[in-house]
This record gives C-alpha cells, structure tokens and sequence, in this order.
C-alpha cells in the first residue's frame, strides 16, 4: 500500500500528510515519482542499458538530461560503481546490480525508499555489502529506508523494527543506533 501499487479496500493511505487514495493515476505515478524510491529483492536493470541509463530511468521523466546524468554519476560513484558505469548492466555481478538498484531507489530523491527484501538474492558477504551501503546512504543522503526482510538480523542497526504476522503488526521494538567513530 504504501509504494502506491495498490489501492486500499477499504481505510485510507496517507502518506506525507497527503492522503492517496482519492489521486487519480496520472497523479499516484506523479506522486511515486517524487516521494518514494523502490530497490527490489532482484534488481531489475534493463540489460540493454548502462548502469548509468538505468539509474538516470527514473529522473528523465522530470528534468533536463545534463541534471539527471551528474546526479545519477553521483550517486554511482557513492555506491562505488564509479568504474562501471557505462558497463551495459546484464556484465555486472548481482552485488553491483544491487548498488545501482540502490543509486536508482535514490536518484529523484524521495521521502521514503522502499526496499523489499534488497538482499535475498545475494550471497550472505554481498549481502552484508549491501547493508552497509543501504545504512550508509540513508545516514548520507538523510534517507528514509523502510526495509522488508525474512531475516532482521541481517539490519542490526536500525531505528525501529515492526514485525508483521498475518498482516498484522505483531510488535514493535526500538532500537538505538551506537556510532562509533
């Protein structure tokens, strides 16, 4: 409900003060456009294109061509992919194709980014790249990441984890995040 996928039975979704469910499609894709980013459990590049062309995807619809490539360039080179941009995406391992999953979930700048299990095709050490890249960013970039996962263990540092039990919010614990520098 909250990516703006689906429309509620019933209830309301209001998201950034704005309630969604009265929208009409031009203005829930407009609205998903400028408020949330998405990053998938498989990264979904086209693989036809640049690294860079996909994550610039996103923005093309909104702004002119020279801001899109330098902030989609910047963002690749935060993820470190800096050497693999102009790399047609199906030549990049799943760990990189993660990164720029995570560029693209990034590159409009949204209120929240969606990311549904980002790590459950990835071996157990890319995996753990990945989470360190996604806590960076959102500390980085002052990101909201509402994360789906099998496996909490894999996000030891979060604010807050909800567990969901037959659709249902089944608890909720507060976390603090220790930094140690």
């Amino acid at each position: 409900m909250i990516g703006l996928l689906d429309k509620p039975t019933s209830g309301k979704v209001i998201l950034d003060g704005k309630e969604t469910t009265t929208l009409n499609d031009g203005q829930v894709s407009q609205y998903r456009n400028e408020k949330l980013g998405f990053v998938f459990q498989f990264a979904n590049l086209l693989p036809d294109l640049t690294v860079l062309e996909n994550v610039m995807l996103p923005q093309q619809i909104q702004r002119s061509s020279e801001d899109v490539r330098q902030n989609a360039t910047d963002l690749l080179i935060k993820v470190g992919l800096e050497d693999q941009i102009h790399k047609r995406s199906n030549k990049i391992s799943g760990g990189q194709a993660q990164r720029a999953a995570i560029a693209r979930g990034l590159v409009n700048r949204p209120t929240i980014v969606l990311a549904d299990e980002p790590t459950g095709n990835l071996d157990s050490v890319t995996a753990g790249k990945v989470v360190k890249l996604a806590k960076t960013m959102a500390k980085e970039l002052n990101q909201t990441f509402i994360i789906v996962t099998h496996d909490k263990h894999q996000f030891p540092d979060v604010d807050r984890i909800i567990t969901i039990k037959d659709g249902k919010a089944f608890s909720e614990e507060e976390t603090t995040m220790e930094i140690t520098a």
